[in-house]
Formats: C-alpha cells, structure tokens, sequence
C-alpha cells in the first residue's frame, strides 16, 4: 500500500525548483571534463568542491547510507551506483552516467544524464539516445488524471521499439525535503493502471535502459550494479511536478531544450 503522496504548494514548489537548478548546473559543469584519461574519481572531487564552494550547497549522497562520494559514476555497462574510483580512467568510445543530489535549504535537488567520452560506438549511441527519448516520452505524460502506468508505458514502449530493455528492480521516486519518498515510479506498466497523479506531486522519473536483457546484478562493493550480460546500459534522471495543467521539470540543463513539445 502506497503512503500518501504529498502535494506540494507553489511556495514548495519554487523551493524544489531552486534545489534541482543547482544539481543540474552540477552537471553542466562537470561535462568540459568529461574526457579521456580522467579519472571518475577526480569527477566526483570537481563535483563535490563545486556543490560546497560555488552552489554553497550540501552533497546529499555524502554519508548517504555510508555512502562515501559525492557523485554515483556509472560506466558503459554499469546500470547505477556505480562508485568512484582512482582506478577507474575513462577512455576513448566510453559511455557514463553521472548522477548528483544536493541539498539547497532543506530541499532535495537529484538528477542525472549520459556523457560520451571522445566518440562512442553506434550502439553506444543508440542506447544513450533511446534512454533519453525513453526519459521524454515518459515526462509527456504527466498531467492531473493520468496516472503513474501512463509513465512507465510511455518508457518501456520506446525501448522496445528499439530492441532495448528496461530495468526493473530500481525505479524513480518522490523527492522534495526527503530525498527518497513516495510515490515509487516505475518505468514500465499498464495505461491506465497505478497511482493516479495530483497537482503538487514531485517525483523523479530515470530510467535505465539496456542494450541486452534487463537482468542486473549488484557487485560485492554493496553500491555498483552491473547488467548480468555486460550489454551497455544507459540512464537520464530529471525531477518533475505535476501541474494544473501538466508538468515542469525542476532540473532542466542549461544546454538542454526544456519544452519538451517534441521527441527527438
């Protein structure tokens, strides 16, 4: 049984707004160093330093669940959490996903989108630009009325139309002065089915689509989760509030068009 869903005021709103602004200018930041030879572990340093110091902001998966970082960095076939590491030197057609959440006054700012690193393969580039249609297709259904399986239809049908996969056992989530809350968002269902959406309601939507089956497998760190046949997997994450009339999404990238009217 689902908790209740909280609605959020215009006030809270712009408070969740303000938070999801900083984490993806996050993640504008760190994309001029996204190239080969650099290690995710210096990412997640340049990261942290810019939340603390530029954003006067508050890295929230620092001491997370014993988390250690500041950022997840997820490589080709890693589907999420993956950790940063001195060893692990990004090179050349590498695909990776970096995922931020910070605290800005009391509110929770999370999001997420791929990087290539130097020039990508065609598959790797197939994956990441299915996910992030898959991602916009998924945000086009929110409005008052529809409901959570309109979401997770939308996403699952762009990986499949393009022989891709959706992962299960992670999903989205509410988010505002909690950084994980109700509602769970799948992303794949039934139209028609699952919680129906309010205005108010501020959730994350970031699925994980693979280029193989959808089996995954957690490694022994206890965080890194990897897909079971080593096919590449990709993943972008953006918070969004259902509006009157539709949706806004809190972490809009500033090279990014927000409209989302249509997909790319």
């Amino acid at each position: 049984m689902m908790d209740h869903v909280p609605l959020r005021s215009s006030e809270e709103i712009a408070m969740s707004r303000a938070a999801g602004k900083l984490a993806a200018e996050v993640l504008a930041m760190i994309a001029a160093y996204v190239k080969p030879g650099v290690t995710t572990e210096a990412l997640d340093r340049r990261c942290h330093d810019y939340i603390v110091d530029v954003l006067q902001a508050t890295p929230a998966n620092l001491g997370y669940q014993g988390y250690q970082h500041t950022v997840l960095t997820s490589v080709n076939h890693v589907v999420c959490h993956g950790v940063p590491s001195a060893t692990k030197v990004l090179k050349d057609g590498d695909i990776v996903n970096i995922d931020v959440a910070l605290i800005k006054d009391g509110w929770f700012g999370d999001t997420s989108r791929m990087y290539f690193v130097g020039e990508p393969s065609v598959l790797a580039r197939r994956v990441v630009n299915a996910s992030f249609e898959a991602l916009r297709a998924g945000i086009l259904q929110v409005r008052p009325g529809a409901t959570l399986g309109d979401v997770g239809y939308a996403i699952q049908s762009v990986a499949h139309r393009e022989g891709f996969s959706v992962v299960r056992e992670y999903c989205g989530h509410g988010i505002g002065q909690t950084y994980h809350d109700d509602p769970q968002v799948l992303h794949y269902g039934r139209p028609g089915q699952g919680l129906r959406l309010e205005a108010g309601m501020i959730f994350t939507i970031e699925p994980m689509i693979n280029a193989g089956r959808r089996d995954t497998r957690q490694l022994a760190d206890g965080w890194t989760v990897v897909t079971k046949d080593h096919s590449l997997s990709a993943q972008w994450e953006h918070m969004v509030a259902v509006t009157e009339t539709g949706f806004e999404v809190l972490t809009p990238w500033p090279d990014e068009d927000g409209s989302y009217a249509t997909i790319a």
